[in-house]
């Protein structure tokens, strides 16, 4: 055999080690890093960064900035979120938690009628419906910590894509048009996304007051948002349309950094979201009932095995209805929640193939005495770190309206506390005393950043938007890559299920097994076939590769591997 030959023979046995033929769809791949987001022009950021030899944090606070002006159904500097990431030379797991806060001039009725009711127009649409933002601090907080990069770097893609601005691309057309009906009697908000109606793809959609705020970020940092002419601005929006943000308010937000929850899973480490977040409790919950079960015997996505996880996501979410709110503000009895006993306690009471109504569970029995429009993106780095993120506004656009001289769109977060007991939120999530609305109180939230581990280091980060999908989602992308050892890919395109405990139906996403569905409709299980609700940006680190994926039921996301 010739030494070309040879060579190319080797060639090709590595190339064929890097990539599982076997996969019905091929992730992205890179040897130094990924950048998965929804966006493809945030994903190209975020990846330029790390190219310049940032690092994971660099490049998610780019990305972060870079999604408030190209995913405006979500990326925001107007909203909040949650932030999970590992650091390699410590290694050591941080959290942190940039969700939004009630105003001090909010209190718990602030959204009930004359008679009781709830009005849900106030708590979802308008100035009124906004909590304090929180992603510039939470933005702030990162890069102060383990940042590399000078700030202004990182601002700087976001603040040239508002003011140069951007290709509309057909989805995006969509998103922006289905929201006219609730953005157009708001001017500003019409000002920016509706220079004509319908709007057209490849519109090149410039938001010149978002550049000027973003400006003004990256000049003064956090103080650019929290104080000075930002702040100004936005209190006097607040206060000439019956808002209750304050100056004072804004100066009187604080993201929080706070131990991430850990767990095990068989030979994997857990790593997620501690309270006010419902996602890391909850998923950790459910894994640790998954755990007393065979579920490869079962087979993925089985009658079976979609049943099992059918009962066990109704255990977790009747706990969250009940025990979940701001830490600071009410004893969570997260210890107990994630414990693996409390959990074999309720696994002994699951039957397989058989369905307990919502009615015949209630939370916390065998205790011992978060719009659908949110954004995930995940990032690793060459040192070793990664992020893993999840921001909102909370509804699609939020609150519909565009702050006045500032170009962003406010959140909608104050629906997410529970406005009056039994009365459910825009997601039909319903929640208690503990979630109630307090003067700098954070709302309750299903958001899920999560790292997993496999020998002290990390092998998945994942996460997604899809309200009280998020948590259900997360889990059904663990248990695909770990249990069931799909490629990244592969395991974000399989159709998911997801169950709250109340209402009492099992949603099963489109392009389940027929076969499987008609049994399913044989049990005594209220089903209904749902559309794509959430969204996967994932990345897997094994084999010395970042292996990432976006996920396609949101056609502008795109992964990016960075290489050396």
């Amino acid at each position: 055999m010739s030494k070309l030959l040879i060579a190319l023979v080797l060639t090709f046995t590595v190339q064929a080690d890097i990539l599982n033929r076997n996969s019905i769809i091929h992730p992205a791949v890179g040897d130094s890093g990924m950048v998965v987001t929804q966006h493809y022009l945030a994903t190209e950021v975020g990846q330029a960064i790390l190219d310049k030899g940032g690092n994971a944090v660099d490049a998610s606070v780019a990305v972060a900035f870079a999604l408030a002006v190209v995913l405006p159904r979500a990326g925001n500097i107007g909203g909040g979120g949650f932030m999970v990431l590992h650091n390699a030379v410590e290694r050591k797991n941080y959290a942190i938690d940039y969700r939004e806060m009630a105003p001090a001039a909010a209190h718990r009725d602030m959204y009930l009628n004359d008679d009781g009711s709830v009005n849900k127009s106030t708590s979802r649409l308008g100035y009124l419906s906004g909590g304090i933002p929180g992603t510039v601090a939470g933005m702030w907080e990162a890069h102060q910590k383990f940042g590399s990069l000078p700030w202004k770097e990182l601002v700087a893609p976001a603040i040239k894509l508002a003011q140069d601005g951007f290709k509309v691309s057909p989805f995006m057309a969509d998103s922006i048009n289905r929201a006219y009906a609730s953005m157009k009697n708001y001017p500003s908000s019409v000002e920016v996304f509706f220079p004509e109606y319908p709007l057209k793809p490849n519109h090149n959609l410039i938001q010149k007051d978002l550049a000027s705020t973003l400006k003004r970020i990256a000049r003064y940092g956090k103080d650019g948002f929290y104080k000075g002419k930002t702040a100004k601005i936005f209190a006097e929006a607040m206060k000439n349309n019956k808002g209750l943000i304050t100056e004072d308010d804004l100066l009187n937000y604080k993201a929080v950094w706070r131990e991430p929850l850990e767990s095990s899973y068989k030979d994997f480490q857990i790593v997620s979201m501690p309270p006010p977040s419902s996602g890391g409790v909850h998923l950790i919950q459910m894994l640790n009932i998954l755990d007393n079960f065979d579920l490869k015997k079962l087979g993925h996505n089985s009658k079976d095995y979609i049943l099992l996880l059918t009962e066990t996501m109704k255990y977790a979410y009747a706990d969250r209805s009940k025990y979940l709110g701001d830490p600071d503000f009410y004893d969570v009895p997260v210890k107990q929640l994630v414990d693996k006993a409390y959990a074999s306690a309720i696994a002994n009471d699951i039957q397989l193939g058989i369905t307990t109504p919502a009615n015949d569970i209630f939370p916390g029995e065998k205790l011992p005495t978060e719009g659908m429009e949110t954004t995930h993106f995940s990032v690793s780095d060459k040192y070793g770190n990664t992020v893993s993120n999840t921001y909102t506004i909370n509804s699609s656009y939020g609150a519909k309206v565009v702050v006045e001289g500032l170009g962003f769109l406010l959140n909608n977060e104050m629906d997410d506390f529970a406005a009056a007991p039994g009365i459910p939120n825009q997601f039909g999530l319903l929640g208690g005393e503990a979630n109630k609305i307090e003067p700098y109180k954070r709302p309750l939230s299903s958001m899920t950043p999560s790292i997993v581990f496999l020998d002290e280091k990390p092998f998945l980060i994942t996460g997604s938007p899809g309200g009280s999908r998020i948590i259900s989602t997360v889990l059904q992308m663990i248990l695909n890559v770990v249990e069931f050892n799909m490629e990244v890919s592969d395991a974000t395109i399989q159709p998911r299920i997801h169950h709250q405990w109340k209402p009492d139906v099992l949603g099963i996403e489109a392009g389940l097994n027929p076969e499987v569905i008609n049994l399913l409709n044989t049990t005594n299980q209220d089903i209904y076939i749902h559309s794509p609700g959430t969204s996967l940006e994932s990345i897997v680190l094994k084999n010395n590769y970042h292996y990432g994926f976006g996920d396609t039921r949101r056609p502008d996301s795109l992964a990016l591997g960075s290489n050396d």
